[in-house]
């Protein structure tokens, strides 16, 4: 019997959190937890692997990198805590996606809209840098929550380990994708029953501070990935 799908996403969300696949994550995941920033020492951090959040029924899926060790690896919420967060939440509220400007932690009453954020990796990795094998080891749930999200038309990458990430998992599922090119605004249509695959610089503090990904940038390429959802553009 199929499962419903309240219960599917119930299910997905208890093995992302108990997940413990790679002991390197493991350890760097609570020893920051322990060890806490100095900003964050009345915290009680989330310490462990964190789930995808928004609109299950979302036409746009939002694909980022890792968890930030004191962003949502603090919080439990994909983006949400750090400066990374801050630029791309303001921006989904700029395009229409979400219902406040800002996200401070998993109860401070954010929403999204037409819109779910996920992630290549669901642990915080040492210098945000996951292995392949970590990669791989995290690729199914994130394979699952394609499968849930039946409405999605377009995934936008924020950054060439997602956009690497997500091809990856295509090529795992036995899909022909040539090698792509990684770049801010490019734009691929996949094969088969695939969305539309958009990249963009990550919204990193390194990316915005040094100009490479202007708030301009970013607000360009959502309001694209927006419009190609659109089922008028897609007819």
């Amino acid at each position: 019997m199929k499962e419903h799908p309240h219960t599917a996403w119930e299910t997905l969300h208890h093995e992302v959190v108990t997940c413990a696949r790679c002991p390197r994550l493991v350890a760097w995941r609570e020893q920051v937890a322990r060890t806490k920033r100095r900003a964050y020492r009345d915290w009680t951090y989330w310490g462990r692997p964190v789930p995808g959040f928004g609109d299950v029924h979302a036409r746009l899926l939002i694909l980022g990198l890792a968890p930030g060790a004191h962003g949502s690896n603090r919080t439990g919420r994909m983006f949400t805590g750090d400066g990374s967060g801050d630029t791309l939440y303001a921006a989904l509220f700029r395009a229409g996606l979400a219902n406040q400007p800002s996200a401070a932690d998993r109860n401070d009453g954010l929403q999204l809209h037409g819109a779910f954020i996920t992630a290549v990796a669901r642990c915080a990795p040492p210098k945000n840098r996951p292995t392949a094998q970590e990669l791989s080891n995290c690729r199914p749930f994130l394979q699952r929550e394609l499968e849930l999200l039946s409405s999605v038309r377009v995934v936008l990458a924020l950054g060439r380990v997602a956009f690497d990430g997500y091809l990856a998992l295509l090529r795992d599922l036995a899909y022909d994708i040539p090698r792509l090119a990684f770049g801010h605004g490019v734009q691929y249509d996949l094969p088969g029953p695939w969305p539309t695959l958009i990249a963009s610089y990550h919204p990193s503090r390194q990316n915005t501070q040094t100009g490479r990904l202007t708030i301009d940038m970013l607000d360009e390429v959502l309001a694209r990935a927006v419009n190609e959802t659109s089922p008028i553009q897609r007819a």
